[in-house]
């Protein structure tokens, strides 16, 4: 009977997380996080609700199961790449309106440091206060809550605006991660802090010492053919060592005298470091969020209980003055970067950055669990993390700036016998295109006598004068003057500058290796060669890509929200067909179940109509 109850339970924990999304879309509460729902949905079946259930040995495990995943999901979502960009792709810059005055530029990573720094000394001076008015009893505890920033929030809204790339998403983003890091280490060493034990403290170094060696025997072995081999088909090679690694560190962690969330997240930060495809990680999200980690915030919401509140005044006093105390110590420091971006985003990032909700949730779990909190401040702190999770995304999409709509345009630098006719052929097609050349008495006649068109002569050709003239405004950039020489010290220079995309010239093949890794590069030669041989050896195919080709597209995926998805699911294929797919440098031939991936390139075929409606939604 007891079997049955508590498969019972369980059912209804899983079906309120099957629902939740669904009832979240289908009334349109997009605003509201799932996990700030699930919580919810876990005090309304509660004993503060209806009390449908009560924990049991299954809800007990599998909590805790959802517990360790979300850690080290928490760990696998810090993106330690962001940290190793070149100055040049990750500074900030703003020019002063001074003449003569040079550009200031920061690097984000050192900016959000400066601004966590902040944060943290703001959060213990503000619970140092609190403890003199007699709210909270641990200031060090009270830091923790306040300085930690929930990345699992921040992601998704800056994602779903689609400033995640631009400087003012990166800042964000570090500050986030940075918070995410160095509090999860925090509450480490404040558990073993409480615990009595001053060993744990060495112990904790010596996991710290573990999972650094650990970290340089898996990358060996993640570059090994052999793992290779294995990592495809029913071994699932890489499902089965993330979990043995996410295990072994658990027991480690816990061996030595640290909480198991600990070892968890260092094995989320492990596999963060060794970069592991992308469709791997949305496999270990689709499981953890899919089953586990619902079940930990659905029981969070069953084991709070409401009514304790009100038996300590004190403790109710405590959930309206941290609420204003976390906006204080997010939004004070984040006003440093008022120097490089406008009010508006500046207060913004400081709305968003006050979200808080996974580690300040099994902070304040698990110091219940230890006795170290009592029952009602661990409401109070749960709470408070659901109020912030609801209203910072909704401040942050009313201040933060618009989506930027990039429009398509052209660049081609060079007028010849080549780009001029290919330019022409472009304009009539309606694509925007500048052609940018060298003043001369006269070009090619047919130039002059098409009306309106996009020529632009400059004193010379130097990236100097081509950037005072616009060119850096294009989203795409052909390099094709005659010369070698002038088109590869232009492609050299206009890395510098915000072209999405360069497509450069080169006729010498020593010249064409030196520039093949970062750009695009062609040859008229080879050009010529290739279609000859096309015209011989495939005939129909030529002929299908010079005659077909208005229906012919290449798509570039950029939209997070179809990260992830099948083909077959996309809803708006229509006629087109999807021909090829290819993935950082490699093709792959797509069907059905091919799932697509951020930055994939598609090449497609069908009616324009569809075409352009499915570039506008992945694009």
């Amino acid at each position: 009977m007891e079997n049955g109850e508590s498969m019972s339970s369980l059912m209804i924990v899983v079906a309120i997380a099957f629902f939740l999304p669904l009832l979240l879309k289908r009334f349109q509460l997009g605003f509201i996080p799932v996990v700030v729902a699930e919580i919810i949905a876990g005090i309304v079946i509660g004993p503060s609700g209806f009390n449908v259930i009560r924990e049991d040995n299954w809800l007990e495990i599998l909590s805790t199961l959802g517990l360790i995943f979300l850690m080290f999901l928490s760990g696998v979502e810090i993106d330690f790449s962001t940290m190793r960009q070149k100055r040049k792709k990750s500074s900030i810059e703003k020019s002063s309106t001074n003449k003569g005055t040079p550009t200031v530029s920061v690097n984000p990573l050192v900016l959000s440091v400066v601004i966590f720094a902040g944060m943290l000394a703001l959060s213990y001076g503000l619970s140092l206060l609190m403890m003199q008015f007699g709210l909270v009893d641990d200031p060090f505890f009270m830091t923790i809550i306040l300085a930690t920033v929930s990345l699992g929030v921040v992601v998704p809204v800056l994602k779903e605006r689609e400033i995640i790339d631009s400087p003012l998403g990166q800042t964000v983003l570090l500050v986030a991660v940075v918070s995410d890091f160095t509090t999860m280490l925090l509450f480490a060493y404040f558990l073993a802090y409480q615990s009595g034990n001053t060993a744990t403290v060495f112990w904790i170094l010596l996991l710290f010492v573990a999972a650094y060696f650990l970290y340089f025997v898996l990358r060996r072995f993640n570059e090994g053919s052999f793992y290779e081999s294995l990592r495809r088909g029913t071994t699932q090679i890489g499902t089965r060592g993330v979990f043995a690694l996410i295990i072994f560190l658990v027991a480690l962690s816990e061996t030595l005298g640290a909480e198991n969330i600990l070892g968890a997240f260092l094995a989320g930060v492990l596999v963060s470091l060794l970069q592991p495809p992308k469709d791997f990680v949305h496999q270990l999200d689709s499981f953890g969020y899919g089953f586990l980690i619902p079940i930990f915030f659905v029981m969070v919401g069953v084991d709070l209980n409401l009514f304790s509140l009100f038996e300590d005044m004190t403790v109710l006093a405590v959930i309206p003055v941290v609420f204003v105390a976390l906006y204080i110590v997010r939004t004070l420091p984040v006003l440093l970067i008022r120097k490089w971006f406008p009010w508006r985003e500046t207060i913004s990032s400081g709305f968003i950055l006050t979200s808080t909700m996974s580690l300040a949730v099994v902070a304040a779990s698990v110091s219940y669990e230890l006795g170290i909190i009592s029952e009602a401040l661990n409401g109070a702190i749960i709470l408070v993390s659901v109020a912030t999770c609801l209203v910072s995304p909704i401040l942050f999409n009313k201040f933060a700036p618009e989506k930027k709509v990039i429009r398509e345009s052209i660049g081609i630098v060079g007028a010849n016998r080549y780009t001029i006719p290919l330019s022409l052929d472009l304009q009539k097609k309606g694509v925007p295109v500048v052609l940018y050349s060298k003043k001369q008495e006269k070009l090619i006649p047919e130039v002059h006598t098409v009306h309106g068109f996009p020529l632009i002569e400059v004193p010379e050709i130097t990236a100097e004068a081509l950037e005072k003239a616009g060119a850096h405004s294009h989203t795409k950039m052909i390099l094709a003057t005659n010369d070698d020489t002038v088109n590869e010290e232009l492609a050299k220079q206009f890395s510098d500058l915000p072209v999405q995309h360069r497509i450069v010239r080169l006729e010498d093949p020593l010249v064409k290796e030196r520039l093949k890794e970062d750009h695009t590069t062609f040859s008229v030669t080879d050009a010529s060669t290739t279609l000859l041989k096309a015209l011989i050896l495939s005939p129909s195919i030529l002929g299908f890509i010079t005659k077909e080709q208005d229906n012919l597209k290449e798509i570039s995926v950029q939209n997070y929200r179809y990260e992830g998805v099948p083909l077959r699911q996309l809803p708006f294929l229509g006629d087109v067909l999807v021909l090829h797919v290819y993935r950082r440098g490699k093709g792959i031939t797509p069907h059905g179940d091919t799932v697509l991936q951020m930055e994939d390139r598609i090449i497609v075929s069908g009616s324009e109509t569809c075409i352009q409606k499915m570039q506008e939604e992945l694009s």
